[in-house]
């Protein structure tokens, strides 16, 4: 047998769900290193993880290592002495161990192989001690000493079996075997494990399943289930999937039901209540409202079907759920604008004051942007209005204790104040869009708050010169313009996106958003060189024109056309001048299509018309192509010379009315 499977299991006590993912990673990752290093080449490598252990199968692990010839070359056989006698000494051969080959002295050492045993019974440690976990810890007597094995709970077993073969290595105190544990609960004693042939089938019958994946998919299947079964639907959670099979190496998905009353509190409390402080998924009945019911995962098939487990959850819950409904009760007794007081005490920036005068410069510009049109069919009173309370909820007990909640808890706030419901949506969905595949607002007085926040962020640490550098953006000014961008450009707004630096950030930000929609960046490139354009709808009409136009035959020739123009025009020194010649057939008719399409294009471009400016140009693909074929433009004669090209230079001018072809590239 020239290969066998080998099995690594480290056990300790209470992985955290949030690392396991991050560990199976660099578990792979060392393992692989060291086998690297040594030279061996493994088959498939699984990892799995529970939260009581890491373990790594690798199959079909060759049971030596290659012999290898490494040749270190020398000196030449004619070179003095001292250069001889440096290169023994690096070496520690003598010179009749040396080989001579073209005048040429080399050091050939043979390497034996080594028993891949060897090469993991020190690998094993070196992996455990270089383990980079986000967090660890030292422990025991030995604790003292800083070099002391760190691990993110005390490790507290190996398991490390080649074929049938025990790899016998020990890494602070810890010594390999065969023996591993089972469930905590469900099995008392160890287990003797075989090899990583019978590992997976050894641990399963004692109520452990080791592969991660396939207990999401328990997890994933019985919550669902558990909620189908009383005639409810599980709002799916792929975070908390994992999450639960991370905590969990039996897991039994069951439903529990909570006391109805507490259906008052808004349901996303409810779910943050349910999902962040206890694990568990929620439900929604047939209409789609929230359920009086949760989903927990237990880690044992308790023998009274777990009657016992969901009532002790649900007093949990109920204790948790009485907490979020005395914040929203507390934070009703208030008004918004009495909360919004105590934004005063809280810093924005050391350069730009507290959150109220922020609040104060949103609530300027949000009036701004209706009663200038600019936001069509907003009230302004109603826009300052939502402006001047869209903070508020920053200072409640609610936003307190769940950050995330911010925005959505002042539309709660604000409808059960009586406000009005365009004020109570705005507060609610200001912060939108936060992130590519959020909705992007369309009622009006959203709409302008929305901009008028994110605006005044740009715009205030920019005059502050606090701007992204490379990967850094602690103020997301990044995300600022990409939610700018799509409340311009989505709900078709005409505004300009700013001057300077601003638009050119505007600029970057649109290439990235655009790209992802699978537009080229060099389009956008060419219509924003031509200058002076800094409406983001009109500038993104020219450029999707613009792409279907070069994506076309007319635009692929008349795209060549303008580069050999270019090309041309760049090389000679050309001076307007009046032509002395009758121009020749091929002149004539470009002349011609210029004096038509120049007023057209222009025409087109003034009426934002930007398909029609892409025809006109189009109408010009077949002159230029004749004018190539059948002109001489370095003609000897300088009146001629001097006359084509400056048919080429009007035709360039033309081409740059509608975008600068000069930055498409191909």
């Amino acid at each position: 047998m020239n290969a066998a499977d080998f099995l690594l299991e480290l056990r300790c006590e209470e992985i955290p769900a949030r690392m396991q993912a991050g560990a199976r990673a660099d578990l792979e990752k060392l393992f692989r290193k060291e086998l690297d290093a040594a030279g061996l080449k493994p088959g498939a490598i699984t990892v799995w993880s529970t939260p009581r252990r890491l373990a790594l199968i690798a199959r079909d692990l060759p049971l030596a290592t290659q012999a290898v010839s490494e040749e270190a070359k020398g000196p030449r056989t004619s070179a003095p002495a001292q250069a001889l006698e440096g290169f023994l000494r690096k070496t520690g051969l003598t010179k009749d161990q040396l080989t001579e080959r073209d005048g040429v002295w080399f050091a050939i050492t043979e390497k034996p192989g080594r028993a891949t045993e060897d090469v993991l019974a020190a690998a094993i440690p070196a992996i455990i001690r270089a383990f980079p976990w986000p967090k660890s810890q030292r422990w025991g007597a030995a604790s003292i000493a800083t070099d002391a094995l760190r691990w993110v709970r005390p490790l507290s077993g190996i398991v490390a079996i080649l074929g049938e073969d025990l790899v016998e290595c020990e890494v602070g105190g810890i010594r390999s075997g065969y023996a591993t544990m089972g469930h905590r609960f469900h099995h008392s004693g160890e287990i003797t494990i075989g090899g990583a042939h019978d590992y997976a089938d050894k641990l399963r019958a004692c109520h452990v399943i080791v592969d991660h994946v396939e207990r999401e998919g328990l997890v994933r299947s019985q919550a669902s289930a558990a909620a189908q079964a009383a005639g409810l639907v599980l709002v799916e959670d792929e975070g908390l999937v994992i999450e639960n099979a991370g905590l969990t190496e039996w897991p039994v998905p069951l439903l529990g039901r909570f006391d109805e009353a507490f259906l008052d509190v808004p349901p996303e409390v409810i779910q943050l209540t349910a999902r962040v402080n206890q694990k568990y998924f929620i439900c929604r009945d047939a209409n789609g409202k929230l359920a009086n019911a949760f989903v927990c995962t237990a880690n044992i098939a308790a023998t009274d079907g777990g009657a016992a487990i969901v009532d002790g959850n649900r007093k949990v819950l109920a204790a948790r759920l009485s907490d979020a409904r005395f914040f929203w009760e507390q934070d009703k007794k208030k008004p918004l604008a009495a909360q919004a007081e105590k934004l005063g005490r809280i810093t924005f920036h050391e350069k730009l004051g507290t959150v109220a005068d922020k609040v104060a410069r949103v609530a300027k510009l949000a009036e701004w942007l209706a009663s200038e049109g600019i936001v069509p069919n907003c009230d302004p009173a109603l826009a300052r209005q939502a402006a001047e309370l869209c903070k508020a909820d920053l200072v409640t007990e609610m936003v307190g204790e769940f950050p995330e909640l911010q925005g959505l808890m002042g539309g709660y706030y604000a409808r059960a104040e009586g406000l009005p419901d365009a004020v109570a949506d705005a507060i609610r969905d200001h912060y939108k869009p936060v992130g590519q595949g959020d909705d992007v607002p369309t009622a009006p007085v959203t709409v302008a708050v929305a901009l008028a926040d994110k605006l005044d962020t740009l715009r205030s640490f920019f005059a502050i010169d606090e701007k992204p550098t490379g990967s850094k953006d602690p103020f997301a000014l990044r995300r600022a313009a990409l939610g700018i961008i799509r409340l311009i450009t989505e709900n078709d707004l005409r505004m300009s996106a700013g001057e300077g630096d601003l638009l050119a950030f505007f600029a970057d930000r649109l290439k990235v958003q655009q790209k992802e929609a699978g537009v080229r960046h060099d389009l956008i490139d060419a219509v924003f060189a031509l200058g002076g354009e800094d409406d983001l709808v009109r500038l993104l009409a020219r450029v999707h024109a613009l792409q279907a136009f070069v994506g076309t035959e007319d635009g692929t020739n008349l795209l060549a056309g303008y580069k050999r123009a270019a090309n041309i025009l760049k090389k000679e020194e050309y001076t307007p001048a009046e032509a002395a010649y009758a121009p020749e057939p091929a002149e004539a008719a470009l002349i011609a299509a210029l004096d038509a399409a120049e007023p057209q294009a222009e025409g087109a471009v003034a009426a934002e018309d930007f398909t029609a400016a892409m025809a006109a140009l189009a109408s010009l693909r077949a002159p230029i192509d004749a004018f190539f074929d059948q002109v001489t433009v370095n003609d000897a004669d300088a009146n001629k010379r001097a006359s084509r090209l400056g048919i080429l230079s009007r035709f360039r001018a033309a081409v740059h009315k509608v975008a600068d072809f000069s930055r498409i590239e191909g």
